[in-house]
């Protein structure tokens, strides 16, 4: 894996601070002798009393200005009220949080790298990730006085708002159009790497896997903190604000503790589900290759399954005429059926059709076995090609068994098992020098870290001077600007992975949004809940919280129940984008929401 240069970052950011100390010192000379030239001047003209005079004046015209400076953060941070000055600290303050979120990312992966995912990957990871907008949240609410808080917290919900919008609309809809496939008709999955019809609306699209929308709900789920906040003002009652505050906290940090956990177990739960999957795909492909060697039908005339036609079957299959089946005739079976490129352990699927069908536990199976056996795959074929009770027997018959075996393959191919293909074809290296590894992404993550934490009160400070001085308010300057500086790097890193148009990478692209914003309705509201409780803050966030609602619950819902999304799903996506900030003014300034 390739680390990202830290020096020329590291050079930038040494060269802003030489800045910033010689800005301080020269504010703080200017400060402690005002009048030296004046005084000088008066006295080489020998008009003492006039010059005393004019800076009596002179201190008593500063005094007024005094009242409208800004307020330096760490009191050695530049600052400024202009808007255009305001504007350019945004944008350095910005990308320093840019920094501090690609290291955190570059750290992350290295170990991961070394350590591997469950716990670190389950736990630590996922943390990590939302760092940069955590500490903008906290600084937000932590800034000053009670009033002062008031004032900024509105930046930490413009922050939580803008990154939950801009990953779910304007990210979502660009991994749809850099990502699309031709869908196929037969199955309705995109093809890996074929992109031929352009930017048709319907031919033309990206499929994930079947986790992914288990990530999409869980998302959705993850609302539910705002709703529980929410709740006192929907009802018009001010009494049980900090209650319902407490509540939401202890909810949020019990949801987020709930999805750490559940990252860690994921895998496990995934490796289980493909293995079952793979086992129904097994049994739907020995029923069709029955059918074909069946010298009658499998169904009678009342669609039930046929036990004379089953018992001549058992017949071809006993090759040594013995009147049982053992393993090695029927592993013979499995391998001379055709499984449609789906890899898969033979020994294994022996073990589990034998562990069907032996109910004697005898390690072989006898006729009266086998003929239970097979009844009892046809009739959950049955039921799972969504068959009437009872099917007509002949076409029918074929009809039914062709879909369920369609419905397997495709249900396998939505867990995800192609991505251990891809995985045993990638060339697997070696960490070279683990401790070396180990330090480097330490070291990468501490200083993600500390510059996350040394620059997010000066960005909120910016964010409100620039809020001063234009008029703005803070809430959608926060909402358009800082999700850029903190979501960039997950931002790209989620489009470029999503340009290699295979359905692996599109799941994993799509996974990591939905685990993005759930990460900021868990973690970041946990911070911001915290702080509004515990300084005593007043929650009137009835518009952002509306829009966040609207957006996690609309992709929420559109992405849990369906696995492909053709390109018209992303203008759906676009479109909710300036529909969220339009919804925010109109709530706020013409009904006078907040």
């Amino acid at each position: 894996m390739a680390v990202p240069a830290v020096r020329p970052q590291l050079l930038c950011l040494l060269l802003f601070l030489a800045i910033t100390a010689v800005h301080s010192r020269f504010l703080s000379s200017s400060i402690s002798n005002p009048s030296s030239d004046l005084v000088s001047d008066g006295i080489h003209d020998g008009i003492q009393n006039r010059t005393n005079s004019y800076y009596h004046l002179l201190l008593n015209s500063s005094e007024e200005p005094e009242t409208e400076s800004c307020e330096q953060s760490y009191g050695f941070m530049p600052c400024t009220t202009t808007a255009l000055g305001n504007m350019f600290l945004i944008i350095v303050y910005g990308y320093l949080m840019f920094l501090a979120a690609t290291y955190l990312s570059s750290g992350s992966e290295l170990l991961l790298e070394i350590l591997g995912p469950g716990i670190v990957g389950g736990l630590f990871l996922p943390a990590l990730g939302a760092l940069p907008d955590a500490m903008l949240i906290m600084v937000s609410g932590l800034s000053g006085s009670v009033e002062t808080a008031q004032s900024q917290v509105s930046v930490g919900m413009g922050l939580l708002a803008g990154s939950t919008v801009m990953l779910l609309t304007l990210i979502w809809g660009t991994c749809i159009l850099v990502g699309k496939c031709d869908i196929r008709e037969t199955d309705s999955i995109a093809i890996d790497g074929q992109d031929t019809k352009g930017m048709h609306l319907t031919s033309s699209g990206v499929s994930t896997d079947i986790w992914t929308c288990y990530a999409a709900r869980i998302m959705a789920i993850s609302v539910i903190p705002f709703v529980i906040v929410q709740f006192p003002q929907m009802i018009h009652s001010t009494a049980g604000r900090q209650v319902a505050v407490l509540i939401g906290l202890v909810v949020s940090v019990s949801m987020f503790i709930s999805y750490c956990l559940y990252q860690v177990f994921q895998p496990w739960v995934q490796r289980r589900r493909l293995a079952f999957a793979k086992h129904k795909h097994v049994i739907s492909g020995i029923l069709k290759h029955l059918k074909q060697r069946s010298l009658g039908r499998l169904l009678d005339d009342d669609g039930e399954p046929d036990r004379e036609v089953i018992r001549k079957l058992f017949g071809t299959i006993d090759v040594d005429k013995d009147n049982y089946v053992s393993a090695s005739e029927l592993k013979a079976l499995i391998i001379g059926i055709t499984f449609d490129e789906i890899n898969f352990d033979r020994d294994d699927a022996v073990a589990k059709v034998m562990s069907d069908f032996d109910s004697s536990l005898d390690a072989r199976i006898d006729e009266n076995e086998f003929v239970h056996g097979v009844t009892k795959w046809l009739n959950e074929a049955k039921r799972g090609a969504g068959s009437i009770t009872a099917p007509d027997a002949g076409p029918r018959t074929m009809k039914f068994i062709n879909d369920y075996h369609l419905q397997t393959k495709k249900e396998h191919t939505l867990l995800g098992a192609g991505e251990e293909t891809e995985q045993s074809d990638e060339v697997i290296e070696e960490v070279e020098n683990p401790k070396w590894i180990s330090f480097k992404a330490v070291l990468m993550l501490m200083l993600g870290t500390a510059i996350a934490a040394a620059f997010a009160d000066p960005l909120v400070d910016a964010v409100d001077n620039f809020s001063a001085a234009t008029s703005i308010p803070t809430f959608f300057i926060s909402f358009i600007a800082l999700p850029l500086a903190t979501n960039s790097s997950e931002a790209v890193s989620a489009i470029i992975f999503a340009t290699r148009k295979k359905f692996r990478t599109a799941s994993l692209t799509f996974s990591e949004l939905y685990g993005a914003v759930t990460m900021n309705n868990v973690l970041c509201l946990s911070v911001f809940l915290a702080i509004v409780y515990i300084r005593g803050l007043v929650w009137d966030f009835s518009s952002e919280v509306l829009v966040i609602l609207i957006v996690c619950l609309v992709m929420g819902a559109f992405a849990s129940f369906r696995t492909t999304f053709p390109l018209w799903t992303a203008s759906i996506a676009f479109l909710l984008y300036p529909f969220s900030l339009a919804l925010v003014y109109v709530l706020d300034y013409v009904f006078g929401w907040s």
